[in-house]
């Protein structure tokens, strides 16, 4: 099948959750279809990347959009527009026409668009559309909201609105609608008048990657924690770690570190090396498996937020014991104390860490059981055949009509 892809990045390097989906899949997905690949950068710089993806791609174009966000155009263009900020930021109108020229010369069989916020995009067409949704995004910048200085509340929160309603409308125009677990299937269901069917297409890990790096032997206790720091519930979570948990644990042992790893750590959390003691930010590493090589546990304290989580997938690949809230692992359907220990408190999550820190014999056990569990149930190989069988249901849909 032909099939016209639009991204809000560049799907290479590997530096954010959004890009692991779309990478891996675009991988597999090479195999049986033909992807035509339009996607947003921020800088030039980044076509330097587009020979890696043409290696499972037919074509790569790319669009630039404004570098930073909060632009004056992006606010006032914001201020007077029915669109979100999220949308305003993320619109290049040149996307719309290549889109049209691109169709009138190939006959695709799908559209398929990575955000709601790519959807402003699509043209009038005939061409089924897809829409994955890797997050309900209005449900983080609420979150966000609640904490914001009370003064700009009311304009996030009038944003926020907007970012809902448009959610809400191309949830309902999309022909398939794609989300990452059945928590979130559910959720949007008793939550909007979307009646359209939703498919349930999860992400996935490389679990034999993952297993070419073994465990490097360390000195002290070590704690981790990953996420890219452009998503506000990734920050929210770092943030909780190092206030609400970490001060227990080094309480009980003195000599634990923690690493802290993703990309773009906000000033905020690089202050963080500094302020207290043991931590270390190392912000963006060239290879993730490095991190979780010398941890003798992942910590997720995530509050917010949908979408399945990658640091917890690649945790329990790399064989990282794994102490979690419900959020972190929800629609995973992990068993708690086989796969990770659960806390919903900064005390709990604490003693859960400890427990772990101090036993190597249940480490063992988690991190065994664990790899087990995502090679069976999250290898990209079978979450790829997943969107392979809903494409060709769609196409097939298309030519009976």
């Amino acid at each position: 099948m032909k099939i016209l892809m639009l991204t809000p990045y560049l799907p290479y390097p590997l530096l954010s959750g959004g890009q692991i989906r779309t990478y891996n899949l675009l991988k597999q997905l090479s195999e049986k279809h033909q992807v035509t690949l339009f996607s947003l950068i921020k800088d030039q710089d980044e076509t330097k990347y587009i020979p890696e993806l043409l290696k499972y791609c037919a074509d790569v174009r790319v669009f630039r959009r404004s570098k930073t966000p909060f632009t004056l155009r992006n606010i006032a263009k914001t201020a007077i527009s029915s669109y979100p900020f999220l949308v305003i930021r993320n619109y290049v109108s040149e996307v719309t026409q290549a889109i049209e020229q691109e169709l009138q010369r190939t006959d695709f069989d799908l559209l398929h668009a990575e955000t709601f916020y790519m959807m402003p995009h699509l043209p009038k067409t005939k061409t089924p559309t897809i829409l994955v949704e890797q997050t309900i995004e209005y449900l983080g910048y609420e979150s966000y909201a609640k904490q914001a200085f009370p003064l700009i509340r009311p304009l996030l929160n009038l944003d926020i609105k907007k970012i809902k309603r448009w959610e809400s409308y191309y949830w309902e125009r999309a022909d398939q609608l794609i989300v990452m677990s059945e928590q979130d299937k559910d959720f949007i269901k008793q939550t909007t008048k979307v009646q359209n069917d939703i498919a349930v297409v999860a992400n996935g890990v490389d679990a034999a990657w993952f297993s070419e790096k073994p465990k490097i032997s360390h000195k002290n206790p070590t704690v981790l924690f990953v996420g890219t720091f452009k998503w506000l519930p990734n920050r929210e979570a770092v943030r909780y770690l190092v206030h609400e948990i970490w001060p227990h644990i080094l309480a009980k042992l003195p000599n634990a570190k923690l690493h802290i790893v993703g990309n773009a750590p906000t000033d905020e959390i690089k202050k963080f090396e500094h302020e207290y003691p043991n931590i270390v930010v190392k912000g963006r590493v060239e290879d993730i498996r490095d991190a979780f090589a010398v941890a003798d546990v992942l910590v997720a304290p995530v509050f917010s937020g949908k979408g399945t989580r990658y640091k917890v997938l690649e945790a329990m690949a790399s064989g990282t014991p794994l102490v979690a809230t419900p959020t972190a692992v929800e629609g995973l359907h992990l068993q708690e104390n086989t796969h990770a220990l659960i806390g919903n408190t900064g005390i709990e999550l604490a003693k859960q860490t400890l427990i772990l820190l101090n036993s190597a014999s249940l480490r063992e056990k988690l991190a065994q059981a664990s790899k087990q569990f995502v090679q069976k149930n999250y290898d990209w190989q079978s979450i790829s055949s997943q969107l392979d069988i809903i494409y060709r249901h769609i196409g097939a849909s298309n030519e009976n009509k």
